[in-house]
């Protein structure tokens, strides 16, 4: 099994929602994402998927956040967490790679990372 990572970043705004503390207030990060995907076969080149294409795909997907209040971007009663975050960018690239008809090998998303600063960060897998 072989496993391919890109990481890409968004500067954004949040509030969180239900939470008694400092975080319930509009304050903003510089979000890193990291999203890894597996494959069990290469290509005739030798490789799972470009690097280059996995972070197109990512990059059409974070582009959405970027410089917006994530707040404006969801359901009012979703709290857009990292952990939220996360999540919704793994179900929208897994989506990417399959809907194009590539398929890309068999390349699945096995987890996306998300740190809103240095050292915490949320990752969503299956």
């Amino acid at each position: 099994m072989y496993e391919i990572t890109t990481e890409s970043h968004f500067s954004a705004a949040h509030r969180l929602l239900n939470y008694n503390g400092p975080c319930e207030n509009l304050h903003g990060h510089n979000w890193l994402v990291r999203a890894t995907v597996k494959c069990e076969e290469l290509d005739k080149s030798g490789i799972g998927i470009d690097f280059k294409i996995l972070k197109r795909k990512l990059k059409e997907i974070i582009d959405e956040f970027d410089h917006r209040n994530l707040n404006d971007l969801f359901d009012p009663a979703q709290s857009p967490s990292s952990e939220f975050i996360a999540r919704n960018i793994y179900d929208k690239l897994s989506e990417s790679l399959s809907a194009d008809g590539h398929g890309y090998g068999g390349v699945k998303v096995c987890r996306v990372e998300v740190q809103e600063t240095p050292g915490n960060r949320a990752v969503y897998y299956e």
